[in-house]
């Protein structure tokens, strides 16, 4: 063999060591424990849901998946964590609508830009947040609850998570929509202002269903609509807003999303992994426990779900004049 028959041998073989390099790791994918940054609080809906999916999905993969809750600025911290990690796919983010799709309206600098920072690799399912009230309250069903609400402009409060979270949005929706003026009251975090509602400081908030869920069981709150277009399986007799409120609806989404980057075929496998994952029964049943809405839905349909929610809520945030620097 020549000198230049040896360096075109050894090329050869670099180049092709470089362009299946990312194949060659893919097909160990996963040697190591992958993190799943949830951006939202232990305890929340996205971090319930989180560790259900996470549990299965390493079970899948034959490996080990790793919550990890990275908080703060809304779901801008560990959202900005996730999109700068190597794209390697031993890093995820387990995200919902309101940070993915509301934040980047919201705060003039999020830190992330949620289309072309990441990829989409599957849809769980939707939530619906729950108008609910302390047992005491005047109004026991949505009928009476809107007819004393008009009635009474600027009388009453509602708790939300904070500005520009989906449950401050929706009651906004509801007061332009149904002819209404509640006043906001914003807090950091679902749990103080699902604590003051009990307490009685506020008399109503919105919550995802997840986070009431066990407070309606014990009736030390009574749930009067869900935002849901229609009624949730898990609160059967409690009427969907819209049936009193044409058009309104306003549901809360979880999904799993790569950075942008990832080998595809890690992609292809974190998407079958998945698609199993949520196709298994004891997976399905625990996250309907939970009133998750189980979705059906492709990657490239859950990255046109995101577009249309960042338009969608851009103009509710731009009307409601919701804005954190």
């Amino acid at each position: 063999m020549t000198s230049h028959q040896l360096i075109r041998r050894t090329l050869c073989a670099a180049l092709l060591g470089l362009c299946g390099g990312g194949a060659a790791l893919a097909s160990d994918y996963p040697a190591k424990p992958i993190t799943l940054i949830v951006p939202q609080n232990a305890g929340g809906t996205n971090d319930i849901v989180a560790r259900i999916v996470g549990q299965r999905l390493g079970e899948t993969l034959k490996g080990t998946v790793v919550v990890e809750n990275r908080v703060g600025a809304g779901g801008n911290i560990g959202t900005q964590l996730a999109a700068r990690a190597n794209k390697d796919g031993y890093t995820l983010l387990m995200t919902i609508s309101s940070s993915q799709a509301i934040n980047p309206a919201v705060y003039k600098s999020p830190g992330f830009d949620p289309v072309k920072d990441f990829v989409p690799i599957a849809l769980v399912g939707s939530v619906p947040n729950v108008l609910v009230v302390t047992p005491g309250f005047a109004a026991k069903n949505l009928d009476d609850f809107l007819k004393l609400v008009k009635a009474k402009p600027g009388v009453y409060q509602y708790a939300s998570a904070g500005n520009g979270t989906l449950n401050h949005l929706l009651g906004e929706m509801l007061n332009s929509m149904g002819g209404l003026e509640i006043q906001h009251i914003p807090y950091k975090g679902v749990a103080p202002a699902l604590t003051d509602v009990i307490g009685g400081q506020v008399p109503m908030a919105f919550a995802s269903l997840p986070s009431v869920l066990g407070y309606l069981k014990s009736g030390r709150l009574l749930a009067l609509g869900v935002s849901s277009p229609q009624r949730s399986p898990a609160l059967p007799e409690v009427p969907a807003i819209g049936e009193k409120v044409p058009g309104y609806a306003g549901t809360l989404w979880v999904g799993l999303f790569a950075p942008r980057g990832v080998p595809a075929e890690v992609e292809r496998r974190l998407g079958e992994a998945m698609a199993s994952v949520l196709q298994h029964g004891d997976t399905r049943a625990a996250l309907s426990a939970q009133g998750v809405e189980l979705a059906s839905a492709t990657p490239a349909q859950f990255a046109a779900l995101l577009q249309e929610d960042i338009a969608r809520w851009g103009k509710l945030v731009k009307s409601s004049g919701a804005k954190i620097d």
